[in-house]
């Protein structure tokens, strides 16, 4: 059935656009490797009581032990450092364009990875989407919001984002096989989560000044870090990972990069400044592309 996947793909996406502006603030005054760390290990324990309670475990295989090492260090740890150094010197609107690219890298990845081969209605529907979702961004009036202030040079904040693009979509995408074989979605979740939150836990023993928070940590700032966490790590990541399951990974990655678009009305319910017309249409665009693979 269609319309689950469909709907869960797109579901991620709302649940990144809603988290990466609730972490926009928290971000900036922790700094990305305190605020990643906090979120992992939080998440990772979250998830894995929620396995455990519904007796999840013993469904894990373990054969693919080297699929969930990879996801875990390069989707998860590097995947999400990117992002969110890319989101406290760019902003969210940059940031998610950036991560709108998702879905064309991981359609290559996937054609030399596992032989996934587009349909052409997919091809020119998803083309249509990636044209909606870059008017509604670069052309949406994104320096009037104070959210999309630019820290240091631009060409830092794109390299970050097209490292958090390509680490992502490449974590996502080796752990289908597993689920192929009968792993549920939220397991994967708990697999890479658990392998990430180990890693960032052993870094973060190394007495580096750039592991330490720039700002004391206080119980308001401790629920701001981990809430956007709970909405990306363990929701939409399980929803995307669904959606890996039982479609295309290039049509699932497409569908769950729509962030850029969905943030739009996120800011401006939290900000009060409304999109402009180019954003709308290109919202619109994007909506018309994705009727076009469904429908053809």
């Amino acid at each position: 059935m269609l319309f689950l996947p469909v709907a869960a793909a797109i579901g991620a996406s709302t649940g990144w656009a809603a988290g990466i502006v609730l972490a926009q603030s928290p971000a900036r005054r922790l700094g990305a490797f305190e605020f990643t760390r906090i979120q992992l290990t939080a998440c990772a324990a979250i998830l894995s009581l929620i396995c455990t309670l519904l007796g999840f475990w013993p469904s894990v295989l373990w054969h693919h032990w080297p699929a969930f090492a990879l996801s875990s260090v390069v989707g998860i740890l590097l995947g999400n450092l990117a992002m969110i150094e890319c989101l406290r010197r760019g902003g969210p609107r940059r940031t998610e364009i950036l991560l709108a690219l998702k879905g064309p890298v991981v359609a290559v990845l996937a054609f030399v990875w596992l032989g996934e081969v587009p349909s052409a209605n997919v091809l020119i529907g998803g083309l249509v989407v990636l044209a909606g979702i870059f008017l509604a961004i670069q052309f949406g009036g994104s320096e009037r919001s104070a959210s999309d202030r630019l820290k240091g040079g631009l060409s830092g904040v794109v390299l970050l984002g097209f490292l958090a693009t390509i680490c992502q979509g490449l974590g996502f995408l080796v752990v289908k096989p597993a689920m192929a074989e009968g792993m549920s979605p939220l397991t994967v979740s708990a697999v890479r989560l658990l392998g990430a939150a180990f890693l960032v836990s052993v870094v973060a023993l190394w007495p580096a000044s750039a592991f330490r928070p720039n700002h004391p940590l206080t119980p308001v700032l401790l629920g701001r870090t981990i809430l956007p966490g709970v909405i990306g790590y363990i929701v939409s990541s399980s929803l995307l990972l669904y959606a890996f399951k039982n479609l295309d990974a290039g049509f699932a990655a497409l569908l769950g990069s729509l962030s850029p678009v969905l943030v739009l009305p996120i800011l401006w319910l939290k900000e009060g400044q409304p999109p402009t017309l180019p954003a709308v249409l290109g919202a619109l665009i994007a909506l018309a592309g994705i009727a076009l693979i469904l429908l053809f």
